[in-house]
């Protein structure tokens, strides 16, 4: 039974160090999808998932680029909860082949709504025209919870590869995939004059980056728990036999 006892304790501690890896990978703001195409139009929702669990969170602020501002922004309106797009005027116009554009989204603010403890939610944002001599984009966010307490998701990567304490939500930009320079622009073409004079209501795209890193990590703690078990087993059968 002393053996029992203490193969359900390395069993445990197996369990615990599987969840201790996989949820922090779980609970950051992230954007997705997490890739776009150069040049072109896309739709992503950041997801904004309660890190606490004695209180809600009740606002969130996203920074746009400003070193390469985007033209066209939209928000699709998120139920309970209050929206506001503020607008800076930029150091210089940026062409686009919908005109000269003098402005550009700086801030995106959610408020008035709750994110309650073991719980996200997702705000969706339509935006373009990326640009096309960057390979990614960085959307420092604020996450504010009902006691005061504001969590600034603005670490860039460490030098060594590991990943920071509160990283950046970052969308990485992958060259277009059509033949024609203006294909990825002009498949969203229409969603354009709609980012700049009214909300999306498009649906996000189901794909995500962030998603499937956190499941890696949550199959590889699976897998580590499940090797855990087959030693555990086949202990006890050589003790059997031994016996």
């Amino acid at each position: 039974m002393s053996f029992v006892r203490r193969a359900a304790t390395v069993l445990a501690a197996a369990t615990a160090l599987t969840t201790g890896l996989a949820l922090p990978a779980l609970a950051h703001v992230s954007i997705t999808p997490g890739t776009a195409e150069q040049g072109g139009f896309t739709k992503v929702a950041f997801r904004v998932p309660n890190e606490r669990d004695n209180a809600a969170t009740t606002k969130v602020q996203v920074s746009f680029p400003t070193d390469h501002p985007l033209a066209f922004v939209s928000v699709k309106p998120v139920p309970g909860w209050d929206v506001k797009v503020t607008e800076g005027k930029l150091p210089k116009p940026v062409k686009t082949e919908y005109g000269d554009v003098e402005e550009a989204v700086t801030t995106v603010v959610w408020s008035g709504g709750k994110i309650n403890p073991g719980e996200f939610q997702e705000f969706e944002v339509s935006m373009g025209q990326l640009p096309k001599d960057v390979d990614s984009l960085t959307f420092p966010t604020k996450q504010t919870y009902s006691g005061g307490e504001v969590v600034d998701w603005a670490d860039a990567p460490k030098s060594d590869g590991t990943e920071a304490e509160h990283p950046v939500p970052t969308l990485k930009l992958v060259p277009a995939s059509g033949g024609d320079e203006h294909s990825a622009a002009s498949a969203s073409a229409s969603a354009a004059p709609a980012a700049a004079t009214g909300p999306s209501v498009a649906p996000v795209a189901a794909s995500s980056a962030s998603s499937s890193d956190g499941t890696a990590r949550l199959l590889g703690g699976a897998g580590l728990v499940v090797g855990v078990i087959g030693v555990v087993v086949g202990a006890l059968g050589l003790r059997r036999r031994a016996a």
